[in-house]
């Protein structure tokens, strides 16, 4: 058996480790009782030491031997494969054992208390665990090393490459973009939705975004669908991935979208070669990239005129006394309406930007030092003010709204916007390659789109960086300009102006 064997054989073993502890980690957040919580977090830390041992002992030495025996016997395929694992492994060498089984064991026993503080709206019931997770975070950046910046390093986790001076390059722009453009609609008349804010029972809700889920393509012969304090989708392998959603009676937008959000999270895992399963090629290539399906099947697909013409009728059956009156293109307005509010899930494709801004702000300060846990409320509530106009109320609607946090995630949000930018790149290159897209959206077939993002996307797994996947996809790197278009053609139309 050659080494480059041996190394496979390897990683799919750590994969399927890998996928045990992400089934802990979904019933932690599904399923779990309360009192469980501190347990539990003890025996994931353990199981996510013996992975990394694993990763940084064996593999990093079957690494070697590949080399040993000539990378010029490794075939494209293999080598790009070979790059991803050894960028990986370089990587986690860095990192000593006791500090991922530390990291573990708070981020376990942290989700536990977020949950707790938000539920009793109080930060200070969360800001202790969370102090310990910017101080081993901080830590882990200075074990990797950055060339700018410590962000650099905890950002690399989720957006390879990416670096904290090329985001504020992508988003200083962009921000005087939003500025322009945002003053146009504010000066028109707001669009009436509150058709759509209307009590609908949970089940019924549900029902129906499992009819959406289904049309997208979304399998639940390998997958399910729960309710969680905040939406997220899980992958344990292509043929289980779980998603979750919440519902509020009041409004069905917040049920609809993140369900559909998450679904498109889920396409991507479902869509990669379960044949290739553990190395690199069956897995997915950024969070950027990941966004990106999330974004484009919630925004740029569930948020179009076409998608509102399919599932009008639908709606109207399974709602017939909500919808008296109303239009295909009332349903498109009411779920583009553009309104700052505080919570990001649930905000417009607009105003959203400014919610992943003032994170990255935030987090940036965090890591560098300039500010620790016990200043966030005060600096999320001022930037919320500077850039929502919003007054919070309380810490459950501001700095505790996100689980991103307690699961030690710093560095991911920016990703959320890459992700927005990527989606109307891959859209405009879509409809650009099939013209017929938007009329088989009207028609409920969502099909070619899922198709062609599994061929262009999907496929390829980790094997290129998001640069190079975007330039093959769309025969050039991201460019914000696409995103810019669309929006004001789409703004455009729903509020009835030319926006400059």
């Amino acid at each position: 058996m050659s080494a480059f064997d041996t190394l496979r054989e390897q990683i799919t073993e750590s994969a399927h480790f890998a996928s045990a502890i992400a089934l802990l980690s979904w019933d932690q957040e599904v399923m779990i009782p309360e009192g469980s919580n501190a347990m539990r977090a003890q025996t994931m830390a353990v199981l996510g030491g013996l992975h990394h041992n694993k990763m940084i002992g064996e593999v990093m030495d079957t690494l070697k031997r590949v080399q040993d025996e000539g990378l010029d016997k490794l075939d494209p395929w293999q080598m790009r494969n070979y790059k991803a694992i050894l960028r990986e492994v370089e990587k986690s060498v860095k990192l000593p054992t006791e500090h991922v089984i530390e990291l573990g064991r708070v981020r376990g026993e942290a989700l536990g208390a977020w949950g707790r503080a938000k539920k009793g709206q109080d930060f200070s019931l969360f800001a202790p665990l969370l102090s310990e997770i910017v101080r081993l975070r901080r830590q882990e950046a200075e074990y990797i090393g950055y060339a700018e910046h410590p962000y650099d390093a905890l950002l690399d986790t989720y957006e390879p490459s990416m670096t904290a001076s090329r985001l504020k390059a992508i988003f200083e722009p962009f921000k005087l973009e939003l500025g322009d453009l945002l003053p146009q609609i504010a000066d028109q008349p707001q669009i009436d939705d509150s058709f759509i804010r209307q009590s609908i029972p949970a089940a019924q809700q549900l029902a129906w975004s499992r009819e959406v889920l289904t049309k997208m393509g979304y399998d639940f012969n390998c997958g399910r669908q729960d309710l969680s304090a905040h939406p997220f989708s899980i992958n344990l392998n292509p043929q289980d991935v779980r998603i979750t959603t919440i519902v509020q009676e009041n409004d069905i937008r917040e049920m609809l979208y993140s369900s559909i959000h998450e679904g498109g999270h889920a396409l991507y895992e479902q869509g990669l070669p379960i044949a290739h399963f553990g190395m690199p090629a069956a897995e997915a290539c950024s969070l950027g990239i990941h966004e990106s399906q999330s974004r484009i099947w919630e925004n740029n697909i569930g948020r179009s005129m076409a998608f509102c013409e399919h599932f009008f009728p639908t709606l109207r059956e399974l709602f017939p006394d909500k919808l008296v009156g109303r239009s295909p293109e009332d349903l498109f307005k009411a779920v583009n309406k553009v309104e700052s509010g505080f919570i990001r899930i649930s905000a417009d494709e607009l105003t959203y930007h400014f919610h992943v801004l003032l994170r990255f702000e935030i987090e940036l300060a965090l890591v560098s030092k300039e500010i620790e846990v016990k200043d966030l409320p005060a600096m999320w509530n001022e930037k919320v003010k500077k850039y929502l106009g919003l007054v919070v109320k309380n810490d459950a609607e501001g700095v505790l709204q996100d689980i991103h946090w307690a699961h030690a995630s710093i560095g991911y949000f920016p990703t959320y916007s890459l992700g927005s930018f990527y989606a109307a790149q891959l859209m405009a290159t879509a409809e650009e390659r099939n013209p017929n897209l938007t009329s088989q959206f009207a028609n409920g077939d969502f099909g070619a789109m899922k198709s062609w993002l599994n061929q262009e996307i999907h496929a390829h797994g980790r094997q290129y960086d998001s640069e190079t996947l975007c330039t093959m996809a769309t025969g050039k790197p991201l460019d914000v300009r696409h995103f810019v278009r669309y929006a004001k053609e789409k703004f455009g139309r729903v509020y009835g102006v030319k926006i400059n």
